[in-house]
């Protein structure tokens, strides 16, 4: 077998057997397939494409590349959650808890954000001495005991994947919806899960900005997932706008404590209901929507979510005081309130600019390497539809700088666009994607 030959192959539209893609998955990880030979086969997958079979392929051959997660030992059905990537997505802080209250073990691994924002694992990381670093052991342990465990990424978790999407960043091949597909549940897979639930993001705030490409990348991960033996299913959701009102690593972390306390935005709260909803589907402890919808809010309304948040932060060596005192979380050492100039209807909000506000305030990476300041952000005050007066403040900025506030509360303003007549809300909710097919919400 030669990779020329493969490459010529698909150049040709033809498709690749799994013994012809694990032979060149495993060739690029070991080395002896050179960078140059898989950026023509990139190429040639972006332009031609890949079918249903290949791309299950793809993904498992990258998934089998490195670790492989035995979570056998965590009693029940494993069910993980994974957003493509938002503004303001604080949705595992909440969900999990929410799900785990209920005896439905969630094992999670997460990432660190690379952008506008912290991932959960920077989130996480606001409690005093909370680590992500844990024993596999303990881990296990964890889960089994409280039901919950959120830990980093191992560095070899689909180490094919890591090289492939460098390599794809550099040659102009990342958006193709078999490779960004086969990227996510490549990991997904080998984080060990029984059943996987996605939320993709559609919007000016999302990596999919056009609703019929979410759809697309929902229905290939799906399709992906239960090709593997995954029981997958994929909710499409709005990213038009910030989901919730805060947005900064601290100030998301108390926003998910006040949602947990049934204080929290509505929007958020939907989200997190609407994902555990088919997270307990899912595991099987509940036979209907209706049922898993009415529990989840019912460990709200009696504290038992916020009383898991509580069991999960001491269990990974965090100070579960900060969930009650917030005087324990990083706190800005200045606020800047943004006032409007105009008056009228929030029409439009540019979410990908709020996400710059909060790197701008140093809240987010530029680089692998960057420092983040887990106290700083911003908390929108208006959302799309809602009214506001000239001179009425649209949002708090939080941060440590004052010229830094200053070039943050310019982006800030300029993000927003206002309407003299009223302003219909968006849908938060938009799609249901399963293995039998597509629905509306």
């Amino acid at each position: 077998m030669r990779m020329y030959d493969l490459i010529m192959k698909k150049r040709s539209g033809e498709a690749l057997t799994k013994e012809e893609i694990e032979y060149m998955i495993n060739g690029y990880t070991n080395g002896t397939i050179m960078d140059y030979q898989m950026s023509a086969f990139l190429m040639a997958v972006y332009f031609k494409g890949m079918d249903e079979e290949e791309t299950v392929n793809l993904t498992m051959a990258m998934a089998n590349s490195g670790d492989l997660l035995d979570l056998s030992a965590i009693d029940g059905i494993k069910v993980d959650k994974h957003s493509t990537g938002g503004v303001g997505d604080k949705t595992s802080l909440v969900l999990g808890p929410m799900v785990a209250a209920l005896g439905v073990p969630v094992a999670k691994m997460s990432g660190r954000g690379l952008g506008h924002t912290g991932g959960t694992i920077d989130k996480l990381e606001s409690f005093p001495g909370f680590s992500t670093v844990l024993p596999s052991e303990q881990f296990i342990n964890n889960v089994n005991s409280i039901k919950m465990a959120i830990v980093g990424q191992t560095a070899n978790l689909a180490p094919a994947d890591k090289k492939l999407y460098a390599l794809r960043d550099v040659t102009a091949t990342v958006d193709n919806i078999s490779l960004i597909a086969s990227s996510i549940m490549s990991k997904k897979l080998a984080a060990g899960s029984d059943a996987i639930i996605l939320d993709v993001k559609t919007g000016n705030g999302a990596f999919m900005k056009k609703e019929a490409d979410a759809i697309a990348l929902a229905r290939a991960m799906v399709q992906i997932g239960n090709g593997a033996g995954r029981e997958t299913i994929a909710i499409i959701s709005d990213m038009n706008q910030p989901l919730g009102l805060a947005v900064g690593n601290s100030l998301e972390v108390k926003e998910a404590i006040d949602t947990l306390s049934g204080k929290g935005p509505n929007d958020l709260l939907e989200l997190c209901v609407t994902l555990g909803t088919y997270m307990l589907l899912a595991a099987r402890k509940y036979a209907t929507e209706e049922e898993a919808r009415a529990a989840l809010y019912e460990t709200i309304n009696d504290g038992s979510a916020l009383k898991k948040l509580e069991e999960f932060v001491k269990a990974q060596g965090g100070n579960p005081e900060a969930i009650y005192d917030r005087t324990l979380l990083p706190k800005a050492s200045i606020t800047m309130e943004v006032k409007s100039e105009e008056s009228g209807f929030v029409e439009k909000i540019e979410t990908d600019e709020i996400g710059m506000v909060s790197l701008v305030l140093g809240g987010g990476r530029e680089t692998k390497e960057s420092e983040i300041d887990l106290s700083v952000g911003v908390v929108l005050n208006k959302k799309i539809g809602d009214y506001v007066e000239n001179g009425e403040t649209l949002a708090v900025l939080y941060g440590n700088d004052l010229k830094k506030m200053e070039t943050a509360k310019e982006r800030f303003m300029a993000a927003y666009s206002f309407s003299k007549t009223p302003v219909t809300k968006n849908s938060l909710i938009k799609w249901i994607v399963t293995a039998q097919g597509t629905r509306k919400y």
